[in-house]
């Protein structure tokens, strides 16, 4: 027995060193948890002034205050930049219409979508960046050489800020007919199918090469175009919350429906020809796992949640639409829960 007991500890201690041999900071597998405080900065690199470098930026810059490092017992792990980050392009569509909506600003689309056209070796006849608006030359699509075609391209604000709206028209006429000197562009592309080819191969050329312009790439012409977002938090004169869409009334009523449901408030009820919706809602809870986190409980499911009814009308006026929250019971916390209510709108619009 004590010479089993000698074999176990004489194990032990062999199993002891062999770790101290194999990972400690003298063997052959040291821990590397803290070589990165060695780590040395390199110098930046240069691109001859003759080359394109616009892919070259400092996307992940370290912040000043990390220039002193000193060791971590664990690596933390990131927070995200935005916590309610919507898909960065997409392909919207309402009735018969239809407009790719990008996170970046215009300023930084318009750049890139007249690269789309130069790789396509397609001239554009007009430019208006201040505007928003560029114009291809007229061109061939397909093997069919009876029609002439061209496309007009409108960069908008997004509903939010740092968001753009592109919209394609496409117009075609016969080219046994004489070349139009100015073409009056329709509301609705002449062909729906050749505008939907182009709108889907913008919007996946913006998708292949948004991430890598954002940063380094934008207009100074086109700034122009974000001077103010469709929808912005207003006050009215006598100080009221007002929540002003500068979209069509039919786009308005649908944003704000999606909107309500994105942020599972309760709709009870609605009246489009009286524009209303009447709803039930419990106000903004804010939760305390997480610094900053805003957590919102809008429909039921709990019997301690106070679901109290409001209602949300639209007003619209020279092509704006107001919307505004009314409690309709008397509430003591009106006040607070009619502007809460309206910034959950606000904020889940897309």
């Amino acid at each position: 027995m004590m010479m089993l007991r000698i074999i176990l500890v004489s194990i032990l201690i062999g199993c002891l060193n062999s770790c101290a041999f194999l990972f400690g900071d003298e063997g052959m597998f040291p821990n590397p948890n803290g070589d990165y405080l060695e780590a040395a900065l390199v110098p930046e690199m240069k691109i001859p002034s003759q080359l394109d470098s616009y892919t070259l930026d400092q996307l992940y810059v370290v912040p000043e205050r990390f220039s002193s490092l000193a060791e971590l017992e664990e690596v933390p792990l990131p927070k995200p930049i935005e916590t309610r980050r919507r898909e960065g392009v997409r392909i919207q569509s309402l009735n018969e219409k239809r407009w790719i909506v990008i996170d970046a600003t215009p300023a930084q689309v318009w750049p890139l979508v007249r690269d789309y056209w130069t790789e396509l070796q397609i001239i554009l006849d007009h430019e208006d960046p201040s505007s928003g608006v560029m114009e291809t030359s007229w061109v061939e699509v397909g093997s069919s050489n009876e029609k002439r075609h061209k496309y007009k391209i409108t960069i908008e604000p997004g509903l939010h800020s740092g968001y753009s709206e592109v919209y394609i028209v496409h117009f075609e006429n016969f080219n046994t007919e004489p070349v139009p000197l100015v073409v009056n562009w329709p509301e609705k592309s002449i062909s729906a199918d050749l505008e939907q080819q182009i709108l889907t191969s913008v919007s996946q050329y913006l998708a292949d090469r948004n991430d890598v312009y954002q940063a380094s790439s934008s207009s100074l012409l086109a700034g122009s175009i974000e001077s103010e977002s469709k929808v912005n938090l207003i006050e009215s004169e006598s100080g009221e919350p007002i929540l002003e869409l500068r979209l069509d009334y039919n786009r308005a009523w649908v944003q704000i429906r999606q909107a309500l449901e994105t942020a599972d408030v309760l709709i009870l009820d609605s009246d489009r020809d009286q524009s209303v919706f009447s709803v039930q809602f419990a106000g903004i809870i804010n939760e305390d796992d997480e610094p900053g986190f805003i957590g919102r409980w809008f429909g039921g499911g709990a019997e301690d949640i106070d679901l109290k009814d409001f209602t949300v009308r639209l007003f619209e006026d020279e092509g704006v639409v107001n919307v505004i929250t009314e409690a309709t019971g008397s509430y003591d916390d009106s006040r607070q829960l009619t502007e809460e209510l309206l910034q959950v709108i606000d904020e889940n619009l897309s």
